[in-house]
């Protein structure tokens, strides 16, 4: 079957590529500028943070050569060789560790308790009033935007050393980080069941009850199983303010020069957080399909 291509006459192809031309050069050219922009406002910014490349280059050493001393036992032979010598304190590492689990969880469980009970008012299409939505979102937002270890350390100073500040710590950061994901989890549900029931006379709560939450309870459960993993990570870092569990060993070990312990406690924070990573992430596809596990 025989196929009939139009051929445009020449002055109109020659206006056509012209005009092509035209965009791929104003392309070029914003990506040009973008960039000179981008390049200016980096260099701008590595002057303001004193960022020295000079600096840089000559102390590099010491952070190459502290890595050598981590990795080297006291006898001098590399911590592999004699791995009973390296984790001698297996035993009380990694019961500092549970402990740095529980501060973990009971504080992400305090956490996703407040922020459940708080998303609703701080949702757009939930909040029964202008002004309830606009409290409940700043103070979100104040318990986030204060870095946890801020939070570890008042309450150290308030209760003394010990793991209830770290959960105290834990338990108010992942309320605010909680409560604005679980916000936006409700205000990207259908409305349509809630203004179903809302239609037979039910009240504000039955609403959420019986029309939000159904469709909601898989992404909380996902946010509060991440949040969690990210929680092991920053109550191993609380520990060096004495929030109790194994940062405090950590930075015991730093302070006084026990080079293959800090090697040996990190080895172990690592892989504890390896293994959550992959619990959480096989929790989290069994409830939100295979995208929630990347």
């Amino acid at each position: 079957m025989a196929v009939a291509v139009s051929i445009l006459p020449s002055q109109q192809l020659a206006a056509l590529n012209e005009a092509y031309h035209r965009a791929v050069s104003r392309r070029r050219l914003r990506f040009a500028v973008s960039a000179l922009l981008l390049l200016a406002v980096l260099v701008v910014a590595a002057i303001g943070a004193e960022v020295n490349l000079r600096t840089f280059y000559t102390y590099f050493g010491n952070f190459i050569s502290y890595f050598d001393r981590i990795l080297t036992l006291d006898s001098g032979q590399r911590v592999w060789t004699d791995p009973v010598e390296w984790f001698w304190g297996l035993r009380k590492w990694l019961k500092l560790l549970g402990e740095t689990l529980l501060i973990s969880y009971v504080g992400t469980l305090i956490g996703a308790l407040i922020a459940f009970a708080l998303n609703f008012f701080a949702a757009e299409n939930t909040s029964p009033a202008p002004w309830l939505r606009f409290t409940t979102r700043r103070l979100l937002e104040f318990a986030r935007t204060v870095p946890g270890i801020v939070f570890a350390l008042i309450f150290v100073i308030a209760f003394g050393l010990g793991p209830m500040a770290g959960v105290l710590a834990i338990a108010i950061h992942s309320t605010g980080a909680l409560g604005k994901l679980f916000a936006e989890i409700v205000e990207n549900a259908d409305m349509k069941p809630v203004e179903g029931i809302r239609s037979t006379g039910a009240s504000w709560l039955s609403c959420m009850r019986f029309a939000m939450l159904p469709q909601v309870t898989a992404g909380y459960a996902s946010y509060a199983l991440l949040r969690f993993e990210i929680n092991v990570r920053e109550a191993s870092v609380m520990g060096f303010v004495g929030a109790g569990g194994i940062g405090q060993e950590l930075i015991v070990a730093i302070r006084k020069f026990y080079y293959s312990d800090v090697s040996a406690i990190l080895v172990t924070i690592i892989i504890t957080v390896f293994i959550i990573d992959i619990a959480t992430g096989w929790v989290r596809g069994r409830l939100f399909g295979k995208e929630a596990r990347t």
